[in-house]
């Protein structure tokens, strides 16, 4: 069991803290909480500043190339930083559609274009048992840079985690029923996805969020089990380590060298007194660099 000197950078009491990512313009963690609402900044000093108040249910977030970022929940959304406190226009890129079971929006990822990539819910997974294998599968789509969206996977039960290898070449993406890793391969130049297979099992928790570090190695945690493992890019376990809390959600690299690892938890459903926490340790490999999106940010 290998150890991480985590430090204990922000917590807050019943949050569920997503989609963290690396800000490197103004050198700041972005994360966002699903339960309590809005998108978070962590600066360099320790400070936390609300950016984007009010929307719940994010559970991933790009940052974009003209400032702001795209999240999910509801529906997959370009949201402009709030200015002077004062909420900006939402520019919807997928809506909810509960007639073709997309009633919701989960995890993503963007390519090196700048299209995201999304898995699309066909139920609330906090009201339902996720391991039900009757559950109507979701789907997994791809917003190119004028808009358009396709749909490039489908049978995903719980689209969780998503993240590019270093080269652009495979996407990767955690299907938290199934409790495995997909691995696809991406095409750059369009944006399509080949067949998946399973790259990663993880019997000992629920595959959630995830990053790839720059020698290829894929940084997965486990929701329920406080852990997160290190695994090669042939999917093979080289180190596991013990996070404080057992709702582990995502991860990501930061600061100045790509060698800080992010960790951020979340409060368990019954102990709603518990904190969600922001955690930091060094580590001893970069992260690669999440790509901006380059998605509408106006109405078309």
């Amino acid at each position: 069991m290998a150890t991480l000197d985590l430090q204990c950078l922000y917590a807050v009491k019943n949050g569920l803290l997503e989609g963290p990512r690396w800000d490197d313009r103004e050198q700041a963690l972005v994360f966002a909480d699903a339960r309590n609402g809005g998108v978070l900044k962590l600066d360099s000093d320790g400070k936390v500043h609300t950016v984007i108040a009010h929307r719940r249910g994010i559970g991933g977030m790009a940052l974009h190339e003209n400032g702001g970022c795209v999240v999910t929940g509801r529906n997959v959304a370009y949201k402009a930083y709030d200015k002077a406190s004062q909420a900006q226009p939402t520019v919807v890129l997928i809506e909810r559609d509960e007639a073709n079971h997309r009633v919701g929006f989960n995890d993503l990822t963007t390519d090196a274009r700048g299209r995201v990539y999304v898995g699309s819910m066909a139920f609330v997974a906090l009201h339902e048992d996720i391991d039900d294998p009757k559950l109507r599968a979701g789907e997994f789509w791809v917003i190119d840079t004028d808009g358009a969206v396709r749909r490039v996977a489908q049978d995903i039960r719980v689209s969780n985690g998503t993240a590019m290898s270093a080269d652009g070449g495979t996407l990767y993406l955690s299907d938290s029923s199934r409790r495995v890793v997909f691995s696809f391969p991406a095409d750059v130049e369009t944006g399509n996805l080949g067949e998946r297979s399973v790259l990663i099992e993880t019997p000992a928790g629920v595959p959630d969020g995830m990053a790839v570090a720059e020698d290829g190695s894929i940084w997965v945690t486990l929701a329920y089990a406080g852990k997160l493992i290190r695994y090669s890019r042939e999917g093979k376990p080289m180190q596991e380590f013990d996070i404080p809390d057992l709702m582990v959600t995502s991860v990501a690299f930061g600061g100045t060298d790509g060698r800080t690892l992010y960790v951020v938890t979340g409060a368990p459903n019954d102990q709603p007194q518990e904190a969600a926490k922001v955690y930091a340790a060094r580590v001893d490999v970069a992260g690669i660099a999440v790509h901006r999106a380059r998605t509408p940010t106006a109405a078309l």
